[in-house]
């Protein structure tokens, strides 16, 4: 058993085995960009039928259902990937980039200094003085070691920490990311302004992950704003949560890329729509008419048809909150324009609009792992900006009357050979002193 455990911790340390599972994960999050993702059947049955198309053939909706392509990211064989990864991850990092470090801070003495790679740097200087090369190597921030006639120094340590950081900011990541799949939800409302709302339409949720069922929230009221040229600049919808005695808690006007928090909830402001107007056609009661989305041209519209008596319909068309109501006849023909709460006459029939309804869009998700993937990302770029400083090491020994110089460094070559040049320079000034 011991030799079974030790075989495939050996096998999860491999680098070719993290480069691997790597790829697969890349390949994978490619399809799932691709294909959209946790849509309805229907969509997959228009958007990738069965025909007799090469393409279409290989990849349709059968295909994509039953593989479970249609939500990969939560997908369990997806999972277990990013779980062997983590593993292979984090086996790597204490069998391999952890005894590496150690051994970088230990001396390393040779008695050939052409013993080393042959990529190294090498020198040979005349006379012996073990003191003065000492002197000159601590002058460039070199730590160092001294036996009898040879010498090692080497500084940028925190070179070789940068890959160490990198597979820690990895782990953390898939760390933040796997607590965030398994105990997170996602949930999208659409709700009308003035209404209260409860978490109702869950998209997708974790299978560790609980849902509040005695969250209330409120939408007080909902605003756009506009730019000069009438175009959307920022729609804007007023939330208020409530506690179980019906007390507001929190409340805060949210906007795109500034949600609202409550106790690890979050709600985000995605979309708005106009579902229906009120209005009032001649001795009638204040009726609620539902309006239809249009796009025409790229400009977006909404429309209604109402009967303004038996005989007689007119077509009501909105082009934005703030602008007026077009009221048209059955052949297109404009009849008038009006605002809200004005009384207009139509075939001796009045009518007044008094409210434009409209429904905010909202998606309310928890995301419990976050802070560990930020850490993460956090981390990377720390390692990334460590990554630039150079491990550079040098032998030099004494042989016969002369001492022989060799570096080698891991980057940064031409400031490496300066710094050699720096030393033994040092060192025959000293000499000739």
């Amino acid at each position: 058993m011991k030799n079974i455990l030790w075989h495939i911790f050996k096998k999860l340390s491999t680098l070719s085995l993290s480069i691997s599972l790597l790829l697969i994960i890349a390949t994978i999050s490619i399809v799932g960009t691709v294909i959209e993702q946790n849509q309805n059947i229907s969509y997959y049955q228009i958007n990738y039928p069965i025909n007799n198309q090469l393409l279409h053939y290989i990849i349709n909706w059968k295909t994509i259902i039953s593989l479970g392509i249609d939500h990969i990211y939560s997908n369990p064989c997806f999972i277990l990937i990013l779980i062997l990864f983590f593993c292979s991850l984090l086996t790597c990092t204490f069998s391999n980039q952890l005894p590496s470090l150690r051994n970088a801070r230990k001396w390393k003495f040779l008695q050939q200094t052409r013993h080393i790679n042959n990529k190294a740097y090498f020198a040979k200087l005349d006379k012996i003085s073990m003191c003065n090369m000492i002197y000159s190597l601590h002058h460039n921030n070199y730590y160092i070691f001294h036996k009898k006639n040879s010498l090692y120094g080497y500084k940028g340590l925190a070179g070789r920490i940068a890959p160490i950081f990198v597979h820690f900011s990895i782990i953390l990541t898939l760390m933040g990311s796997l607590i965030s799949l398994l105990g997170g939800f996602t949930a999208q409302e659409m709700i009308p302004e003035g209404e209260i709302f409860h978490i109702k339409n869950i998209t997708q949720s974790g299978f560790n992950s609980k849902i509040p069922d005695n969250l209330t929230g409120r939408i007080k009221d909902f605003d756009i704003k506009y730019n000069k040229d009438k175009s959307i600049q920022q729609f804007l919808s007023n939330v208020i949560i409530y506690n179980n005695q019906g007390k507001n808690i929190k409340q805060k006007y949210i906007f795109v890329n500034s949600p609202l928090i409550f106790k690890g909830i979050t709600f985000y402001q995605t979309d708005w729509k106009i579902s229906s107007i009120r209005l009032k056609i001649g001795n009638s009661k204040i009726i609620q008419q539902p309006i239809v989305k249009h796009k025409i041209n790229n400009q977006i519209l909404w429309s209604c048809e109402i009967p303004i008596n038996t005989k007689t319909h007119i077509i009501l068309i909105l082009t934005g909150l703030k602008d007026q109501i077009s009221l048209y006849d059955t052949s297109n023909n404009l009849l008038i324009s009006t605002n809200l709460d004005e009384k207009i006459v139509i075939n001796n029939t009045t009518l007044q609009i008094f409210e434009i309804m409209t429904n905010t869009g909202l998606q309310v998700k928890t995301d419990p792992g976050i802070f560990i993937t930020y850490t993460g990302f956090f981390v990377l770029m720390i390692s990334i900006a460590i990554s630039y400083v150079s491990y550079s090491q040098i032998w030099a020994t004494g042989v016969m009357q002369n001492i022989e110089i060799a570096g080698f460094t891991n980057r940064a070559t031409l400031i490496f050979e300066e710094d050699l040049i720096n030393v033994q320079e040092m060192y025959t000034k000293h000499i000739w002193l």
